[in-house]
Parts: structure tokens; C-alpha cells; sequence
């Protein structure tokens, strides 16, 4: 299948969802004169430039949202700072770029391309945190303990400058000892005692996340592999320590964002995770791997069994974390109200995968635009002006993201499985290792691991549940309308 046509299926599923799969022209020239006015530069903007800020991000990102830098304080703890794109300096309320971002609220990240939340010119240059590029920013600077508790934080704004962009797959392998160094750590002073006080720091903040519950799951998602621009595979694209580096790091600065802006009276909009509605379904998984868990929702019990499983079957454990993940369900956005200091909070607002009570997206401003709303809250609280989004205001963007969120989702899926059909084309009839990943009045779904796709099950799935194992056997492929029909072998 070629890119164009992949790029045309995945067009009309951005439509039929609701998202904007491209820009108004008035939104490009707005996004054009931003390159002429520049940032506003209005109140207090610190000089951070000097810090050893480095980024750690997918080898092809052009969208880079955070910076983030570390030293070392007395008794074991350090202070972190983690530098979020000033976005809204360039994006005005109410302008069309603003107004694209509101209708589709996510950058949707397809076999056939990204279809960015903002003008490429915006995201991908002028708020993006290049190497070597001076920019505005949001910086969260945090405390952290030797246990890994976030002691103390503050949030305010300055400019950075990226001394070295760094890619996962090259950072994780380095840090494993299974290959050297990033050219860049021989090249900028002080960079490699960065990277390792940050991969220490790391694992104090999911060590503190871990001893209140937090799930330690591992889930696989499949990245299109082209050559010569052909689409030839879907492989797995895994979990490994630099990501999970920088979301712990991330986790930390999206509590204290949410902390602070609670603390100053003002509203937000968190990111949570209800208590799982199919725990029932979990306790059954457990058990057939004779484990018991209790009648109640329990993030630690579940986190104690997923480790043992991570040690008593590394190759089975993404299967087992998908069936967990899939049956814990998908977060959502809610609005917090302002509560006045020293009142206790909103309750019902955690994140029960997380393990944590207050947690808002904000270090994302670039592809999402909860963070992008979050960031105008904390630039507000900041000028000591009024906060710039009602409540009701707060609860509709919360409704909404998450409604486009899931179809995002969706027209992601749709195109990976139209890419997938188009892979399956002449295997026919060949029998697949599958696991359950949805079981609904809507259908039976299993996901076969080579290539990494899913698919319908549309004889004999009577009786099968998520996280099932089976043998599927593959009936028919439609790539235009995206299907991938199995039959249980």
C-alpha cells in the first residue's frame, strides 16, 4: 500500500470522527505571523539558558514539549526541573490556531502520518525546544526526597536552551551498558552526570509511586515500519528505561502543576482513572494464575501480582499487561473546582494506575490541548490575574477532550488496521497465537503479535473474555473499510 492512499483512508476517518484533518489557511497565516510578532514577554521570565537542559524523546520527534535538568542536594535528595514549551506565548485565545486545537484537542498520530493539533510551523519550530534553540518556558522546579517523595515545588516562567537532544533508544541502551554513549555526552559538559542522576532520580519517584500502588505494567503498541515508502511491517514498538526516565519525570511535574494551581485557588483540569469497573474480570485473571486478590479495587494487591508476573514470565508479560490494561479501562478529563486555601480537596479526582491524587496534563502543550488550557491557568495564577477559564468552561473542555481523545483513538486504530489488512493480503487462511483484547455486545476482539495487529473474531467467540489466549485463523481482509476478520481455530 502506498503512503497516499494510506494518508486518503486515514482523512475520511479523521471526518467521520469529528477532527479536523487539516488546517483552515486562516489558522497558517496566523501560525506564519507568530514567526514575525515573537513570544510575548510580559511579567517575570528567569535566565535559565546557563542550566544543562537536555530532552530525551523518539528519534524522529520534531515536537519537542520538555526540557529538563537535575542537581544534587544534601541527605540524599534533589532538586529537579523539568521546562514545559510556552505555547500559549505564541497561540492566542480565541485565535484560529486556538480554535483548531479546541475542535480536535490531540495531535492523532496515524500509520499514515501525524495530523498535528498545531500548524507544523508552530509545533514543530517556533514553540518546539530545539538543540541550540533559546526559548520561553514553564518550569516546574521540584524538591525530591531519597524515597522519592516531591518535598517542596514551584512553578515559574523562563528562558532555556536545549544543550542536547537525546533519543530513547540510544540513552536506554547506553544506560544498560549494551552500547556507548551518545555522541552528545562526550560533547556537552556535565550532560552524562545529568542522565544519571536523572535515570536514579527516576527510579526513587516510581519506587515512592510503587509503595502506594502504582501499576508496573508493560504494553506494547505497533509502529509502521516503511522502506523505500512502502509499508512492509508493523512491529512492536516497546517499553524501555528512557521512557520510563522521562514519565516518571513527567508524572512528578504533572502532581505539582496540580498541587499549585490548588494551592492559588484556581480550577483545573485533572487527568484521572476511576477504580476499574471490571475488577471482578481482574480477581478471575489473578486467580487462573493462582493469585488472590481482594473482593475490592486494590492498586497495590494488583501491583504485587503484575510484578510477580514480570519475573515468572518476562515473555508473557505484555499479553498479561494488555488484558490488565485494557480491563482497567481509559482515563478521562474532569474539571476540579477551586477550592479555597487550606480546604481540603476534591475527592473522586485520582489516578488509580498512577497511584497518585493529583495529576493534570501539562507537559504536553504542544499535542495536547488540556495542557495547553493548563498552562494559560498557571500563567494567570503567576500575574496574579483571574483565572482565565470559568468552571463551566472547564467541564465542557474536560467533556470534550476525552470525547475527541477516544475518537482519536479510534481513527488510529482504523488506519493501523487498514495498513494491517493491506499486510494480511495473502495469508488467508493462515492460523495465529491471539489474546482477547475486547469482549463487547459490539464484537470480540484479539490482537496476533507478528505483524502487531488486531482483529475481529467473528465465528466462535461465544464464551471468550479479555485476556483469553487462542489459536485464530484468518478468514477474510477488507484494507478500505479497515476490517481484519478471524475465526476462533
Amino acid at each position: 500500500m502506498d503512503p497516499t492512499h494510506l494518508h486518503q483512508i486515514a482523512v475520511e476517518a479523521m471526518r467521520s470522527r469529528g477532527l479536523l484533518p487539516a488546517f483552515a489557511p486562516q489558522a497558517l497565516q496566523e501560525a506564519e505571523a507568530a514567526r514575525r510578532t515573537g513570544p510575548e514577554r510580559n511579567g517575570t521570565i528567569l535566565d535559565l539558558r546557563h542550566l544543562t537542559w537536555f530532552s530525551i524523546d523518539n528519534d524522529d520527534t520534531r515536537d519537542l514539549d520538555q526540557l529538563s535538568v537535575a542537581e544534587p542536594l544534601a541527605a540524599g535528595s534533589t532538586r529537579l526541573l523539568v521546562a514545559v514549551a510556552d505555547v500559549d506565548a505564541l497561540v492566542r485565545p480565541g485565535g484560529a490556531v486556538d480554535g483548531h486545537a479546541a475542535v480536535n484537542t490531540t495531535s492523532v498520530y496515524t500509520a499514515a502520518g501525524v495530523f498535528p493539533m498545531l500548524p507544523e510551523v508552530l509545533s514543530t519550530d517556533l514553540t518546539s525546544l530545539h538543540e541550540g534553540q533559546e526559548r520561553l518556558a514553564v518550569v516546574v522546579d521540584m524538591q525530591v526526597a531519597a524515597d522519592g517523595t516531591v518535598s517542596a515545588s514551584d512553578i515559574y516562567r523562563a528562558t532555556v536552551l536545549n544543550r542536547a537532544k537525546l533519543t530513547y533508544d540510544a540513552v536506554s541502551a547506553w544506560l544498560d551498558g549494551a552500547a556507548p554513549p551518545p555522541p552528545q555526552i562526550a560533547s556537552v559538559p556535565g550532560l552524562e552526570d545529568q542522565v544519571r542522576w536523572h535515570d536514579t532520580l527516576a527510579g526513587q519517584l516510581r519506587q515512592w509511586r510503587q509503595t502506594r500502588g502504582a501499576l508496573n505494567v508493560n504494553t506494547v503498541s505497533a509502529r509502521p515500519v516503511f522502506e523505500d515508502g512502502q509499508l512492509v511491517d508493523l512491529r512492536p514498538d516497546e517499553k524501555n528505561r528512557a521512557k520510563e526516565l522521562i514519565a516518571d519525570l513527567m508524572i512528578a511535574a504533572n502532581g505539582a502543576t496540580a498541587r499549585f494551581l490548588m494551592d492559588k485557588g484556581f480550577p483545573s483540569l485533572r487527568r484521572l482513572l476511576q477504580a476499574p469497573r471490571r475488577w471482578d474480570r481482574i480477581v478471575a485473571l489473578a486467580a487462573s494464575h493462582g493469585v488472590p486478590l481482594p473482593a475490592a479495587p486494590d492498586a497495590l494487591a494488583l501491583d504485587r501480582f503484575l510484578s510477580a508476573r514480570r519475573l515468572a514470565d518476562p515473555a508473557g508479560f505484555a499479553d498479561l499487561s494488555l488484558a490488565v490494561v485494557k480491563m482497567l479501562g481509559s482515563g478521562e478529563y474532569a474539571a476540579a473546582p477551586a477550592t479555597a486555601p487550606g480546604a481540603p480537596a476534591a475527592t473522586g479526582l485520582g489516578h488509580f494506575g498512577l497511584a497518585v491524587n493529583d495529576y493534570a496534563h501539562s507537559t504536553a502543550p504542544n499535542r495536547r490541548f488540556p495542557d495547553l488550557v493548563t498552562q494559560r491557568l498557571l500563567k494567570a495564577a503567576l500575574a496574579g490575574e483571574a483565572p482565565p477559564y470559568s468552571a463551566e468552561q472547564l467541564t465542557e473542555i474536560a467533556r470534550h477532550c476525552t470525547l475527541q481523545e477516544d475518537n482519536a483513538s479510534k481513527v488510529e486504530r482504523q488506519v493501523l488496521k487498514a495498513a494491517a489488512a493491506w499486510l494480511l493480503q495473502g495469508r488467508i487462511g493462515e492460523v495465529f497465537d491471539a489474546i482477547v483484547t475486547g469482549a463487547a455486545a459490539k464484537g470480540t476482539f484479539v490482537r496476533i503479535s507478528r505483524p502487531l495487529l488486531e482483529g475481529r473474531v467473528v465465528r466462535g467467540f461465544e464464551g471468550l473474555d479479555v485476556g483469553d489466549k487462542l489459536r485464530v485463523r484468518l478468514l477474510a481482509v477488507d484494507a478500505e473499510k479497515s476490517f481484519i476478520d478471524f475465526e476462533r481455530a
